[in-house]
This record gives C-alpha cells, structure tokens and sequence, in this order.
C-alpha cells in the first residue's frame, strides 16, 4: 500500500496515465479471470497435446491383482499380460473357425511320433527378436535389452511346474513328459536343503535337472515332448501362460530395496510394454518399438501385419479394406485404461466421446438398441454396434463335498440338486438382469464350440414346480421340511458380490428355491474371504463364470474333471466335482480331435451331468458392445484375445466428435465477469472520487 500511495502522489505520468493504468490494470486482471473460467470450462480429461494421437481409451471396472504370466488367470489381466508378452502361437485375427498362426515360432507345428510313444513339437523361432528395453538386463551386465532365446521359454516352463509359483494351469501342462517329475524334485529339494531355498530360481532349476520333455537346441529351437497325446497343448501355447519369460526380471524384481514385485512388473517381448501402472485407478501400454513387428516389417510375418484374407462376410462388412491389407502392425500408439469402479459414469463418458468403445448399461439398453440394431440417434452420431455370442457360461454350483448339497447323500443330494435346479427360471433371469442378453445354457458348451447342440434341451433346466416338489419328497425333505429340525431346509449362498445390483440377482434364486420350501440364507464377503472359502471348501452353493481360453470343448468340460478340483488342487473344478465315470470319458474326449466319436463322448459327458446336477447351467453371454465411427477393423473374438494391435483410429475425427459434443459452457465465465464488475466498480467510482 506504501508504494501505491507513493506511486498516486509522486509518480512520473500525469493523473489521467495513471487513471488510465489504473483501469487497464483492473480490466486485465479480470478478463484473465474470465479467461480462466473459460478454460474451466472444458470437461475432457486428458491433455490437449495428445488430442492428435493414436491413443485408445478405455475402461476397466476390476483392477487385475496379480501380472505374474505363470499366475495370472482373470480377463483384466489378459487384457494386459496378451499385449506385453508375445506367444509361440496366435489365432487369425479374422478366420472362423479359429485357427493357430505362428507369433513367435514360424510356423505351427505338427506332431512327430517318436518310437518310445512319445510326441514331439518343434518349434523353430524368429531370430533377432528383443525384449522390451527394461532396468533389469543391465543390473546383470547386459543393455538396454536383449534377444528373445528358446532357453527363455524353457525358463517359462520351469516356472509353470514351480509349485512356489503355484500355477493354477498345472495340470493342462502335466503330459509333458518329466513335468511333474520335475514339480516334485524341486519341492523335495528344497524341504530337505535351506541352501538351496535362498539360490535365485533359474540355478534352483538348474540343479535340479531341468524338464526332460522342454528343450532348447541352440538359440532359436525349441521342442516339446508329452508323455500322452494332447492336441490342445498347441491351443495352451497361444495363452501368456507360456511365454517367454526373461530370468533377469524374475530375478531383478523381488520387492527389496524399493523394487517392484516381479507380479507387478511384466517384462516381455510383445506389442506393447506397461509404461505406467497404478495398479487399483489406470495403466498404460505403449508401443514397443522393439517388437519384432515394428523392427522388422519386411518379415511380413502372419501375427505381425494385417491379414490378407478372413472369413466368409468379412470383406463385406469393411473388415479386409485396401488401405489396411498387408500393413506391419501395431497401428494405435498408446492405450490408457481407466478405472471406473461404477458403469453408468463409465457410459456418460463414452457418449461424450471420452472413450473409444464401451458395452451398454442396462439402465440405457432400451432406448439404444431396437431389435439387432442401434436407435437412429445413436447411429446419426457415428456409432457402430458390435454383437457376438461369447464363448462362456454362468451357472449356480454346487459343493459336492458338501454333506448336505454334495455326493454324500448320494440319490437324496442328487434329487435335492436336481429340484433346485427345476426352480430357476433363467429366461426371465436374462430378461431382468441382462435386458434378455444371453443364450440359455443347457450343458457347459456354448454356441460356436464343438459339440454345441442348438436344438438340445436339458430335462432339468425347464421350470416344473410339481416335479420339483416330487424330488425334494425324493430327497428327504417334502415341503423343503427338514426332518432333523422340522424347520424348513436351511442353506448357504456364498458370494463376493456386495453391490445392490447383486443382492437382487441372488434373491431372485433365493425367491425361485423358497417355492420348494427351502430358506437360502446369502452371504456376501469381501473378495479375499470369498476365495479363501472357494479354496477351503466351505460353501454349500456359488454362482460363478467361465470364458474360454481357447475354443476346445476340453476347455469347458476339465471344469468339472476331478483333478482339476478347487479344494484339493487349487484347479477351476470350483464345484470340487468327482466322478469316475465322467474322468473316463473326459480323458477319451481330451485326447481327441474333432470327430463323430468325440461327439459321442460329449454326449454321454452331457447325460451324466444332467443326473448329477453339481451345476445349474444359467446362460452364455451375448456381446452387444459400442464402437465409435472413428475406431476401426474392430471384429469381436468372442474369446479373450489380445486383438487391439490390428485396431486403427483416426484421432482428427475424434477431436471433431469430441469438440461438438462437449461445446463450453459459457455461463459460469459471464457470470464471473458480471461479478467481478460488480466487485471492481465501487472501487473505480471512489478512486476518480478522490482525484477530483
């Protein structure tokens, strides 16, 4: 204030300069104001300088909790560990039926028979293939990077065999000849040796012996020998399960002095690499520019340029267009993933053009979609629907080694199962809770699977309530009046599942079983707990979902396969299933390739689990998911594949979109200068006051 009085009573200019100052000093501050609020007004959430490029954005409602390749088995962190890691093996981005193309081996091999009965793979890889660049080759004397070596898939291996790492695919691998042999040395070696616990895995696997039927035979040669013919293992070599794992990563990332966890770090030789991962709110994959793809475009190889051809209807639809046929791979630079815990916010964003492609809320299912087509408005604004049948099931379990639900009872249990199963009606489910998106499921098989039978229905997945109530007459409990307490049937219902939306899809089954007179009590926990009971066995009933990891009918029917139980070896058999007779046929079915026997094997399969019941088969999926004009050489897999390399977009159009869908709001910047007038004229009237 002293320097502004000396400034009025002293200054160079005349009083009408400074009167002058004085004005263009206020009006400066308040259009910067103005200016300000104006900015404010913009609601887009990513910075203007990446308006311009290739970067897909997306969402995600559930963080993945482990990126470990050997681990990790859940749809949010495929969608990750299936861009960063490349595979021996991939699918044709466009062919149906699926078909296997070589990724990182040349080519898909065939089967050798080898004199002693075994079956041999070999796999020649593509030479001067890197990894990513990554930290942890140089804290061991190396660069920035290095080759990708057959010696590193024999390490992947090795890991999935480790039970330290305790990978939930160890049986799919176990007909590699000295697989579980191998499983067993380490385990035994290191009870009997603490020495040997403390050495870093690769030399524990070393002094071990390795796995007799995983070899690498120089630097680009690699085999497989089973012990037992496994057609499927091709399918398992198209998964990140088996990648090619650097020992440097596992080795540099332990979690000690303020390094990552190798689970929350993944190191590969992929399209991408995880740039940034703030594992519970967003994560980003940048395009490698190491991949094999990007460095060497003259290779032309299958998985690493747009395909020249597809299947029937493709070029029809746009998906086989000149300017993309041919063309070296990736297209899109960056994909950032968004948590959106709630689906509604996550939907707004989409129609803002906030994110490049989104499923539909049920809540605005009604008004986007008529029929199998979008609404006009949706269709007037660019946008393009895409609907599939996804390879899955959801179904309602049972624990059969539940002394009142499971096989213990025996015929009793089996007709208690088989009248609940009576009592749920999943058409008027899926109309409820699905807006009427999803097939009914009558057996594990969903539609474009071998063995999948359109025109087949399961005796027990009709809605008759006089039959039910005969079972349950059957089953001990006529009225759902248990004997023992001459009180209703009492039952526990287990779920992770705390949401509101949840809680009304389990009193719909609660409701659909309190018809037989049975009280089903739900019980809603938190994730860690919910599995810790799924893994100790301590339910009686779940409701839970598979989406298949390739398209064989064995990927479906080893859910319920013995030795793929939950309880005893920490397998996907979550109902803890056992059956002789179904492990007969199953390995039969398994071993087969695509034939009228193998059908006939599924058949019996399928007759055998409508007696039993330890499932209540609900639906398979139907995809009905919105794209954006702008987002292109989208063609829905229908099994979880990393297809976004093959994806386009043209991010001038997205600006456009953006800009005329979210114009400013002006309001709130006028209203300020109205203010800020308001504020700033009593001062200017009482200055000139005083200079007069």
């Amino acid at each position: 204030m002293a320097r502004l009085a000396e400034s009025l009573t002293t200054g160079s200019g005349s009083g009408s300069d400074l009167s002058r100052r004085c004005q263009a000093m206020a009006w400066r501050s308040l259009l910067g104001l103005v200016a300000f609020a104006c900015f404010g007004c913009s609601n887009s959430p990513y910075p203007e300088e990446d308006s311009d490029t290739k970067i897909l954005y997306r969402s995600f409602e559930e963080a993945p909790k482990n990126l470990d390749p050997a681990y990790a088995y859940t749809t949010s962190a495929t969608a990750i560990l299936g861009r960063v890691y490349d595979t021996l093996l991939e699918y044709h981005y466009l062919k149906r039926p699926y078909q296997l193309i070589g990724g990182i081996a040349k080519e898909v091999p065939t089967a050798e028979v080898l004199d002693d009965g075994t079956i041999r793979y070999g796999f020649e890889l593509r030479g001067e293939m890197l990894y990513q660049d990554d930290p942890c080759f140089a804290a061991y004397g190396g660069g920035a990077t290095r080759q990708v070596l057959a010696g590193d898939l024999v390490f992947a291996f090795q890991r999935l065999a480790d039970p330290l790492v305790n990978s939930p695919v160890f049986q799919s691998f176990a007909n590699l000849k000295g697989f579980a042999e191998f499983a067993k040395a380490l385990a035994e070696r290191r009870k009997r040796d603490p020495a040997f616990r403390k050495l870093p895995p690769r030399e524990q696997y070393r002094a071990v012996g390795g796995i007799s039927g995983v070899v690498s035979e120089g630097p680009h040669h690699f085999e497989l020998v089973l012990a037992r013919p496994y057609p499927q293992i091709l399918e398992w070599l198209a998964m990140h399960f088996s990648a090619p794992v650097p020992w440097e990563a596992v080795q540099h990332y332990d979690g000690k002095e303020g390094r990552d966890h190798f689970k929350d770090h993944p190191v590969g030789s992929g399209p991408y690499y995880l740039s940034e991962y703030a594992k519970e709110s967003r994560y980003v994959l940048e395009k490698n520019l190491n991949w094999y793809g990007v460095k060497h475009p003259e290779w032309k190889a299958a998985g690493a340029v747009y395909p020249t051809s597809g299947a029937p209807g493709d070029e029809a639809h746009g998906l086989l267009p000149a300017e993309y046929v041919g063309k070296p791979l990736p297209f899109i630079e960056r994909i950032v993933t968004v948590r959106d815990k709630e689906s509604i916010p996550a939907f707004g964003k989409f129609l803002q053009g906030y994110y490049d492609s989104s499923g539909i809320v049920k809540e605005s299912f009604d008004q986007l979609v008529r029929g199998d087509a979008l609404s006009e408005e949706m269709s007037a604004r660019g946008m393009k629907l895409e609907k599939s049948a996804k390879s899955d099931i959801f179904y309602l379990g049972f624990n059969m080694d539940d002394p009142v639900v499971g096989s213990a009872k025996g015929a009793r249990s089996r007709a208690l199962r088989q009248a609940m199963s009576l009592m749920v009606d999943v058409l008027e489910y899926t109309r409820v809770f699905t807006n009427g998106r999803g097939i009914p499921a009558q057996s594990p098989l969903p539609p474009g699977i071998f063995g999948y039978d359109a025109e087949y229905k399961n005796p027990f997945r009709t809605v008759d309530l006089k039959r039910a109530q005969a079972l349950m007459v059957e089953a001990g409990y006529p009225g759902g009046i248990d004997p023992k307490t001459n009180k209703p049937l009492r039952l526990s219902f287990d779920t992770s599942d705390t949401s509101p939306d949840g809680g009304a899809r389990f009193k719909f089954f609660v409701k659909a079983w309190r018809q037989l007179g049975i009280s089903v009590e739900v019980s809603a926990t938190d994730y860690n707990r919910f599995q810790k009971k799924m893994r100790e066995g301590a339910f009686q009933i779940f409701q839970w979902g598979w989406v298949a990891d390739y398209p064989d009918p064995e990927n479906f029917m080893f859910l319920l396969w013995s030795k793929m139980s939950r309880k005893k070896s920490g397998g996907p058999n979550t109902a803890n299933f056992s059956n002789a007779k179904y492990d007969e046929l199953f390995l039969k079915m398994a071993t087969r390739e695509n034939d009228d026997r193998r059908m006939e094997i599924m058949k019996e399969m399928r007759t055998l689990l409508e007696h039993e019941r330890p499932w209540i088969e609900l639906y398979h999926r139907e995809s009905y998911v919105l794209r954006h004009g702008w987002l292109k050489n989208v063609k829905a897999p229908g099994l979880s594949l990393p297809v976004s390399k093959y994806w386009d977009l043209d991010a001038a159009e997205r600006g456009r979109r953006r800009t005329e869908w979210n114009r400013p709001i002006y309001w709130p910047a006028f209203l300020l200068l109205f203010m800020g007038l308001a504020i700033i004229a009593p001062g200017i009237r009482t200055f000139y006051q005083e200079r007069q």
